[in-house]
């Protein structure tokens, strides 16, 4: 066979197998095309029927309400007063009358110090004082008989001054000894420990036996009824906070637990508002005053505060759920007239309590927005409003024939395009 026929088949061969490739290669394409169109008929009627089936969803009316403001911080609680309770003089203590964490009212016994040493003091000043107003009675009678002697001439004139200055010098005397007597009493008294102020006891830090001295501290007392609860806000908040002030009346504080989840105390008011701002921090202090009567409110407690600062009149509130979050802000699915949804931004001004939200724009009264179920939606979608509790009816034997069918006749479909 000639080089030129060799070559002629080599391309015949090549050209052959390059057509059957060819055709194997875009064969199952077609027949995919195929159905991939069929497939997307399905779907496209998927969502025609899932466009024309409302979705259920539970849906709430705006609603128009006073609405309270609040300004909200972290507090601290921190006792009414604290007294760290020390002898005011040195001595063997002899007893502990009161319990760890026990409630004290003023002038209670806490502890007692051995009183002899003080004891004999004070006998000793009571019976100097006694001893000098006996001399000062003797010399005030000799006096008083000696001044109707120097009329007669029994008495010179010299010796009744004499009379008189020991008079005076004994009275005087007597003067000191009383003093004396008070402070002796006074150092007496000191061996009763009392209580300065109604509150709770602490941990003690002697026990009974022990020398104590005036550096002693036997145990701190801290008064909780009331107490106050301290928090800071940001400085942009003082003109409003001074606003709220000089309205009159005092304005209402509240204290939550850190997780806001409860009100611990109710009873709180503004107290004091601090005559600066923090340069560190950009802040201003505050204090507020709680009654405390259950001594729910505990020194050194953190706790979340709300001050009521105004209330808005006829404010809009929608729950708090119905609120998303998109990439243009706030929005919420607005029910329209024709039972579609739509998506429509709000602007959020406030809280109201721990489920409401305060609109500033974006809706009007009465408008309804979907609080529940609004994953299953998209902008259009027809909806079946439901009431807050309410679940869908069950289909009737109707609905479901029809359903079937239709899935019947889609089936049919979507096998013609094979």
């Amino acid at each position: 066979m000639s080089r030129f026929w060799k070559v002629a088949l080599i391309v015949i061969a090549v050209i052959v197998v390059g057509a059957v490739g060819f055709r194997l290669l875009h064969k199952p394409s077609a027949a995919a095309d195929g159905g991939n169109q069929s497939s997307g008929q399905g779907k496209d009627q998927g969502k025609d029927q899932s466009k024309d089936t409302p979705v259920p969803v539970t849906v709430e009316a705006v609603l128009k309400q006073d609405v309270p403001v609040y300004l909200t911080a972290l507090g601290t609680v921190q006792a009414l007063n604290t007294v760290a309770v020390n002898p005011q003089i040195s001595g063997q203590l002899l007893s502990i009358n009161f319990k760890e964490g026990q409630e004290v009212k003023k002038g209670d016994l806490l502890a007692q110090i051995d009183p002899r040493t003080f004891q004999a003091t004070y006998d000793q000043a009571s019976a100097k004082q006694q001893q000098d107003e006996a001399l000062l009675a003797t010399a005030q009678s000799t006096l008083k008989r000696n001044q109707a002697l120097v009329e007669k001439g029994y008495v010179a004139a010299l010796d009744m001054d004499t009379f008189r200055n020991n008079v005076g010098q004994l009275a005087a005397t007597v003067s000191a000894d009383r003093a004396s007597v008070r402070s002796a009493k006074v150092q007496l008294d000191f061996t009763r420990i009392v209580s300065p102020i109604d509150g709770v006891a602490g941990i003690r830090n002697v026990d009974p036996g022990n020398v104590v001295t005036t550096t002693t501290t036997v145990v701190t007392l801290t008064q909780i009824h009331p107490i106050y609860v301290q928090f800071s806000l940001p400085e942009q908040n003082l003109e409003i906070v001074r606003a709220a002030a000089a309205g009159g009346g005092s304005l209402e504080v509240l204290a939550l637990d850190r997780a806001d989840s409860h009100t611990i105390a109710d009873d709180g008011v503004l107290n004091v508002i601090d005559n600066q701002i923090d340069t560190t921090t950009g802040t201003f202090k505050l204090r507020s005053q709680f009654g405390n009567a259950k001594s729910d409110l505990w020194p050194g407690q953190f706790v979340n505060v709300r001050l009521k600062v105004h209330t808005v009149s006829g404010g809009l509130v929608i729950p708090a759920q119905a609120v998303q979050r998109g990439p243009d802000g706030d929005y919420v699915y607005l029910v329209q007239d024709d039972q579609t949804v739509k998506m429509q931004t709000v602007k959020i001004t406030g809280e109201v309590g721990d489920s409401h939200v305060m609109i500033g724009s974006g809706l009007s009264l009465s408008q309804q927005v979907v609080t529940e179920g609004q994953f299953r939606l998209k902008p259009g979608s027809k909806v079946k409003a439901l009431k807050p509790g309410e679940v869908p009816a069950l289909p009737t034997a109707a609905e479901l024939d029809k359903a079937k069918k239709q899935g019947q006749q889609g089936g049919g479909r979507r096998g013609g395009g094979h």
